[in-house]
């Protein structure tokens, strides 16, 4: 009989200069703590971050708990955090193994093991089976070359196990344990605003982006009922007050779209949604349709102002498309959030200007700036590593906030000066004012949000004068 692990998730502390803060708990790591739940496993599943947790408050709760196992979460921005977990969690409990997963690790999984003796196992992809396995066979090292989708070490070697096929049948995943976090303490500005995930996959292969990579190219989406079912679930347990679907690309089938709506529509549910998606796959009537079932936020990746950046970036979309969805969208009352990248390779002062432009006259609710940014495993580090331009690896800033690659067209200063310029002349009074009152008029979620969010801007604009 297999014998039951005390398995330790993490999501590590904040370094002191970070720049992200968490908004929502953690979803990859209550899925596979359900998961490993469900083989009786003993589960702690710490959220650094909302938990105020730093590193010396880690290791008391770790000590309490002595784990078997330590499951981190390592994205590129808190991998310098993840690290110095892995390696306090080796010092206090040499015989505890410790596992890394998430979308740095995976692509990093080489030079990870190689540089950090303390870090057991690599997870690649998708962490629900592959987590069950190992703490299945644990503590037998000799099993995990069998375990698909993990990087180890064998024989004094680095040892890749082949690829584990994704999960097909997304409706078989339990739902998130979301028992294991303060879930009290995840709202927005009072409100409680949980997350759902309806799809994994994607067939697209832009260059800034991992995703098709982390879940493959074949789109998986959970049934009608099961999404709806989670809603609610969200309601009656965590009392939601506002759901945002993580889904890469949301209405990638409008079909299926259609048929949550209804799901939505044909029980009731009322709380405001909101998601994320792209411009070329939304009509006019789909967004009336998510209108109706309780939408009040979408947000699409408009990219640039200049087809030349769009292309390069791989997006396959138009500029008269972007035009068309904004424009749809706000004829339904959304609010509308748009995303641009700023200094792609083959930027330069005009197509950067002409992405400011864009945004400017497409008037979106909510702008996001992002500096491209290449993160390990996408086109673009490659594209960057081809060309021989200098690169940083302090993954610290490796926030799209900052610029982390030489571009010889244009200096650091002119970007980062052109995305100051327009946050400074975007969120202002009159922006503030407009959010709120399309808020308390139309009871838009999100333009509530956005109104409280704006006022801080200009606060913090005013205090850093003096």
């Amino acid at each position: 009989m297999m014998k039951s692990k005390k398995i330790a998730l993490i999501n590590p502390p904040l370094l002191k200069d970070a720049s992200f803060h968490p908004l929502f708990p953690p979803l990859g790591l209550t899925y596979i703590a359900a998961v490993l739940e469900r083989d009786d496993h003993e589960i702690a599943v710490i959220d650094c971050p909302i938990q105020n947790f730093d590193h010396e408050k880690l290791k008391d709760e770790l000590t309490s708990f002595r784990p078997d196992i330590v499951g981190i979460s390592a994205m590129t921005t808190n991998i310098i955090s993840a690290l110095k977990v892995a390696k306090d969690v080796k010092d206090i409990f040499p015989e505890t193994a410790i596992v890394l997963g998430g979308p740095h690790a995976s692509f990093m999984d080489e030079e990870i093991l190689e540089q950090n003796p303390w870090v057991d196992i690599i997870v690649r992809g998708e962490g629900e089976s592959t987590m069950l396995e190992i703490a299945r066979y644990l503590p037998e090292w000799g099993k995990l070359a069998d375990v698909k989708g993990i990087t180890i070490r064998k024989n004094g070697k680095i040892f890749k196990t082949p690829q584990r096929p994704y999960i097909d049948n997304l409706d078989t995943l339990p739902r998130p344990a979301y028992h294991y976090l303060p879930m009290s303490k995840y709202k927005i500005y009072g409100r409680t605003h949980l997350p759902i995930m309806s799809s994994r996959g994607c067939p697209y292969q832009c260059t800034f982006c991992v995703a098709s990579q982390m879940f493959g190219a074949k789109f998986r989406a959970r049934s009608p009922k099961s999404i709806v079912d989670e809603i609610e679930w969200l309601i009656r347990e965590y009392g939601a007050e506002a759901v945002s679907f993580h889904d890469d690309t949301l209405t990638l089938d409008n079909e299926r779209m259609m048929k949550i709506c209804e799901e939505i529509k044909r029980r009731k549910v009322k709380i405001p949604w909101g998601c994320q998606t792209r411009v070329d796959r939304v009509s006019k009537k789909l967004l009336s349709m998510m209108r109706e079932a309780g939408c009040h936020e979408v947000s699409f990746g408009v990219e640039s102002g200049s087809q030349k950046i769009i292309n390069a970036i791989g997006k396959g979309i138009t500029h008269e498309q972007s035009e068309k969805a904004v424009k749809w969208s706000k004829s339904e009352g959304l609010f509308v959030a748009l995303s641009a990248i700023l200094g792609y390779p083959g930027e330069n002062k005009e197509t950067l200007q002409q992405t400011i432009d864009f945004i400017r006259r497409l008037e979106p609710d909510d702008a996001w700036l992002c500096i491209a940014t290449p993160y390990p495993g996408t086109i673009l580090r490659a594209l960057i590593e081809d060309m021989g331009w200098k690169i940083s690896n302090d993954w610290n800033k490796y926030d799209t906030s900052h610029v982390v690659f030489e571009n010889p067209e244009l200096p650091a200063e002119e970007i980062l000066n052109a995305r100051k310029k327009f946050y400074d002349s975007f969120y202002t009074p009159a922006y503030m004012i407009k959010q709120a009152i399309k808020g308390y008029l139309t009871g838009n979620f999100y333009s509530k949000v956005m109104a409280r969010i704006a006022l801080n801007h200009i606060l913090w604009r005013i205090t850093a004068m003096f």
